[in-house]
C-alpha cells in the first residue's frame, strides 16, 4: 500500500490548524454581534381600597388599549361612602346660604304684627298722655296722674323702638365672620366628596397606556389586599433592547442613532433607536460571557426597537455594530 509523502501529511495538518485557529481566534470588536437581551419594564396595577375582586376584564397574553377598565373592586362600601359625603356637602351648602339670609317669612310677620301693636299702643300712650296732661293744667287730676301718664307713653315709646330693631335684625344674615365660617365648611364638605369620589372611581383601574397582559395575580371573587399588585401590564413604550458596547467603540453610540439587530424567531429588519448610553463601565456581565467577551470593559446602551409587540422580554438579541461614521 502506497503511503502519502510526509511532507503532504504535514501540509494538511497545518491547514487544519491554521483553519482551527481562525475559527477560534477572537474577531475584531466590529466585526461580530454585539450582545444583548429585551427589557421590558413592568406597570403594576392596584386598588387604594382592599375589596373582593368582582370583576376581571382581562387575562394573560391580551392586549388593552389606553382608558379600558382592567379590573373592579367591590364598590358598595365606597359607594355609601361617597353617598355620606354627597349628602354633607348639600347640608353643609344649604346652611352656608341660609346664613346669608334673614328669618323665614313666618318669622318676620310675626315681628312686624308685633310693631304693629307696639305702635298702636304707643298711639294710645301718647292720646292719654294728652289729655291727663290737659286736665293736670285745669287743676282736675294730681301730679302723680300725669306721671304715670308720661311713664306709660315712654315705655309704648320704647317698646315700639324694640320692636323695630328686631324687625330690622330679622331681615339680616348672620353676622359677616359667621356667613365666611359657613361657606368654608361648605367648601371642606366638597372637597370630601371630590375625595371620597375619586377613591371609588380608583376601584377600577383603567390601562394607561397601550399594553400586553404579563400576569394576573388575583382572580375574580378572591380579596385584594389595599395597594397589592393585582394585573401586571407591559406597555409597548417600555420594551426596549439592552446591549454592551466595548470601551473602545462607545463613542459611536449616541442617542438618536439608529442601530439593527435580530434575534431567533424574529421578523427580519429590526431596527432601534438608542435611547441612553451609561456614563460608567462594567465588566461584560456573566449572561453575555464568551471567549471573546469576557473580562472586557463594556458600557450598556438602551434602544426602543420600532416594533415592540413582538418582542419578548428575555429574548437574546444580536446586534449589529456600527460603523464608525457620522449619520
Amino acid at each position: 500500500m502506497h503511503r502519502p509523502p510526509r511532507a503532504a501529511v504535514a501540509v494538511v495538518l497545518l491547514l487544519v490548524a491554521g483553519l482551527l485557529a481562525w475559527w477560534l481566534w477572537p474577531r475584531e470588536s466590529g466585526a461580530r454581534p454585539l450582545s444583548g437581551y429585551v427589557e421590558g419594564e413592568t406597570l403594576y396595577l392596584s386598588a387604594a381600597q382592599a375589596g373582593t375582586v368582582t370583576s376581571l376584564a382581562v387575562r394573560r397574553g391580551d392586549r388593552v388599549e389606553a382608558g379600558r377598565v382592567v379590573f373592579q373592586i367591590d364598590p358598595g362600601p365606597s359607594a355609601a361612602q361617597t353617598a355620606q359625603a354627597a349628602a354633607g356637602a348639600a347640608a353643609a351648602e344649604a346652611q352656608a346660604r341660609d346664613a346669608v339670609k334673614g328669618q323665614r317669612p313666618a318669622e318676620l310677620a310675626v315681628i312686624e304684627a308685633q310693631r304693629a301693636a307696639a305702635r298702636a299702643q304707643l298711639r294710645e300712650a301718647e292720646l292719654a298722655y294728652g289729655r291727663v296732661a290737659t286736665l293736670y293744667e285745669r287743676g282736675f287730676v294730681a301730679r302723680a296722674r300725669l306721671d304715670q301718664a308720661r311713664a306709660e307713653r315712654d315705655s309704648a315709646r320704647a317698646r315700639t323702638a324694640e320692636t323695630e330693631s328686631r324687625l330690622d335684625v330679622a331681615e339680616l344674615g348672620q353676622r359677616a365672620d359667621q356667613a365666611e365660617a359657613a361657606y368654608a365648611r361648605a367648601g371642606q364638605a366638597r372637597a370630601a366628596l371630590t375625595e371620597a369620589q375619586a377613591r371609588q372611581r380608583l376601584l377600577s383601574p383603567v390601562a394607561p397606556i397601550d399594553a400586553r397582559v404579563e400576569d394576573v395575580f388575583f382572580q375574580r371573587g378572591e380579596w385584594a389586599p389595599a395597594n397589592q399588585p393585582v394585573v401586571a401590564l407591559l406597555p409597548d413604550e417600555r420594551v426596549k433592547i439592552r446591549f454592551y458596547v466595548g470601551e473602545r467603540d462607545v463613542a459611536r453610540y449616541r442617542p438618536g442613532r439608529r442601530v439593527r439587530f435580530a434575534c431567533d424567531g424574529c421578523a427580519s429588519g429590526l431596527a432601534a433607536t438608542i435611547v441612553w448610553v451609561s456614563p460608567r463601565p462594567e465588566f461584560t456581565p456573566p449572561v453575555i460571557y464568551s471567549r471573546d467577551t469576557r473580562d472586557k470593559l463594556v458600557f450598556l446602551v438602551e434602544a426602543r426597537p420600532d416594533r415592540p409587540r413582538s418582542l419578548t422580554p428575555g429574548l437574546p438579541v444580536d446586534v449589529e455594530p456600527l460603523a464608525d461614521q457620522r449619520r
